[in-house]
């Protein structure tokens, strides 16, 4: 199961990550990203350039509600040249704009509204977009926003993962070993983590960024998976 650690707080690039990034990449971190918005674009395209040279996958989550930022933010994914995008709602006017990049692309399903973002149901409109999304060519899973969900959270994971059949990331609010256990048990391929490492929020664990991804990795190893790998060069 891989564990994606963001530099981001509150859906907001933080303006420190290449100081937190510092600390991911000592720990091994394999998987790391930020969002489309809180840094300018050099400097987003600055800090994907250390998390690749440092041998991680690179992720761009896009949470920027409108149209036109939303196709700025897939032409800023090129540009930059991140590994995967996920997020956003608007499959069909990305992926033409990813179409020959190799970025892997992974849209929020389901009716996702204000900031930070928030996934509305019912689970039959989130599994029915999630199974549409996931049958468009160029979508290579799905990034669901569970616990940004006022409902039964794991079964709709598990209707989700079943309704896709691609990989599906877990993201926002994951807080707890429990909840990193509940997305793989109702099979999620991975999960992201900012504000709760940032803020020293992880439950079981001290406070400092350290700390917290070593917590975050250990529950993790616990469930068998192993820490997500290292980006192929």
């Amino acid at each position: 199961m891989d564990f994606i650690f963001m530099l981001t707080r509150n859906d907001r690039t933080v303006q420190d990550a290449a100081d937190h990034l510092a600390v991911a990449q000592s720990l091994g971190v394999g998987h790391i990203g930020f969002k489309d918005i809180g840094l300018p674009f050099d400097r987003l395209h600055a800090l994907n350039r250390m998390i690749r040279d440092g041998g991680a996958v690179s992720y761009l989550e896009v949470v920027s509600e409108d149209r036109e930022s939303e196709v700025a933010s897939a032409r800023a994914a090129v540009e930059i040249g991140v590994d995967v995008l996920l997020g956003g709602t608007r499959a069909e006017e990305v992926l033409p704009v990813l179409a020959g990049s190799g970025i892997r692309y992974m849209p929020f399903p389901g009716r996702v509204t204000g900031h930070p973002s928030v996934l509305n149901g019912p689970v039959e409109e989130i599994v029915a977009s999630a199974a549409r999304l996931a049958g468009l060519e160029g979508v290579h899973g799905l990034d669901l926003l569970a616990w940004r969900f006022a409902g039964e959270v794991p079964p709709m994971i598990a209707r989700v993962c079943a309704a896709a059949g691609k990989p599906v990331i877990v993201a926002g609010s994951i807080e707890s070993a429990d909840r990193i256990v509940a997305a793989a048990s109702a099979g999620a391929a991975g999960f992201t983590i900012g504000t709760a490492a940032l803020d020293g929020a992880f439950k079981g664990a001290g406070p400092g960024l350290e700390t917290q991804l070593r917590a975050i990795q250990t529950a993790v190893a616990a469930i068998g998976h192993g820490v997500g790998g290292r980006r192929e060069r």
